[in-house]
Parts: structure tokens; sequence; C-alpha cells
């Protein structure tokens, strides 16, 4: 999902920053409402462990290039799903801004637009969750058919969202529709296999049953 370098000059990567800010606004009000409810120690450290784990997706995880970007395995409602949604936003932002400043410092210049295109998606995930699982339903419980439909929700809005940046960078041209069609082809195996790994990770929490752990989101136990 990483845009690479010179896929956006000049002054379009203006825009990056604007709808950068405009994510982080909305995930600040529910970074804020997380302190509220469960205070600083749980969210730092739900935070911490997001951030380690959005590093370990971007470098340690294969990852490919296709396309115009490279397909990772972010396991965006993995995050979500186990740690709530303040929280996932937290660490994915400050573990692709880790992974720009230690490891790949050519990225920094896209740091907007990638970071938009984990958040905006996260976002949408957190609304579409309220309606995918019911408020009876503890997420320990989900079903794969669930877990796909929010696997889809969050990887698809990364698609589109590349999509969007390469052709605000490149335009829409033949070759560059047939470059995003690559990669979105390719970014269905991470929607397919996602969801496995959502369930795998919440039988091992159901297993676990550390119901009242500051270290998992509530509702990973809570109906």
């Amino acid at each position: 999902m990483h845009i690479e370098p010179g896929v956006v000059t000049g002054a379009k990567l203006a825009l990056g920053t604007f709808t950068a800010a405009g994510a982080a606004t909305v995930s600040a009000k529910l970074v804020w409402e997380s302190l509220v409810q469960r205070g600083a120690a749980s969210l730092i450290a739900r935070s911490a462990i997001a951030t380690a784990a959005t590093v370990i997706f971007f470098e340690v995880l294969p990852h490919v290039a296709v396309g115009p970007s490279e397909v990772h395995l972010i396991l965006g409602s993995t995050l979500l799903l186990m740690l709530g949604t303040a929280p996932a936003a937290v660490g994915l932002a400050l573990g692709l801004l880790l992974q720009g400043l230690l490891m790949s410092p050519f990225d920094l210049p896209q740091y907007g637009m990638n970071v938009t295109t984990l958040l905006v998606p996260l976002l949408l995930l957190h609304a579409v969750t309220s309606r995918v699982v019911a408020k009876g339903t503890a997420y320990i419980d989900l079903t794969y058919t669930q877990a796909l439909k929010l696997s889809t929700t969050y990887q698809a809005g990364i698609v589109a969202w590349v999509a969007f940046w390469v052709m605000w960078g490149e335009g829409t041209s033949m070759t560059t529709l047939a470059s995003l069609g690559t990669f979105g082809v390719a970014y269905m195996t991470v929607v397919l296999l996602e969801p496995l790994v959502d369930l795998a990770v919440l039988a091992g929490a159901k297993r676990l049953a550390a119901k009242d752990t500051p270290l998992l989101d509530r509702r990973v136990y809570a109906a």
C-alpha cells in the first residue's frame, strides 16, 4: 500500500498532508474517548502493542511489489478487533512513521498519503463493525463470514486510496489503470487470508480468557 517515491510529486504532495490531518482529527476524537473510558495506562499499552505490530507487519511479514505499490499483510481488522480503533489508529500512524525514520527515509515525503491510506479505511471499518457485529456478540464469537466482511471493508479501502493516489499523480492512462488492476487483484489474497488470521487470534484470546486485561479491547470478551 506504500505510494512509491516519484508517483506523486511537487505541489500534489500537499494533498496528502490535508487528508492525513483530517484522518488524524477524527482519530484524535476516538483516542480521547478511549482515554476517558479505559484510562491512560491501557491506551498507551494497547497503542504500543499496535505500533510494534505495525512495524512487524511492514518489515517482517512477506510483502511484494505489485503494479504501482506493494502488497502487505497489514491486518488492520485484527488490530481493531483486538486492541480497539483508537490504539489501532495510533499504532498504524506511529508504526509507519518509525518505519520511515529508521528504515525507509525515502518514504517520508509520502507519509501523509500513506497514513491516509491506512487510517481512513480503519475509520470506515470502525463504522462498519457496529453493523456487521451485533451488540450481543463478543468478538471472540465472530464467524468467518463476519470477519471476511470486515477484512473486505478495510482492504478495499486501502486499494481505493492507492488507486486514487496513483491516478492523482500519474493520470488515468490505460497503462496506469492496467497496473492498478493488477494491484487490486493481488490484494484479494490479503482479503481472503486476513479473516483466517483474525479468527485464529480471537481463538487464542478465547483460550486465554483474559476478560479484564487492559491490554485488549473490552469488546473482545464483552457482548
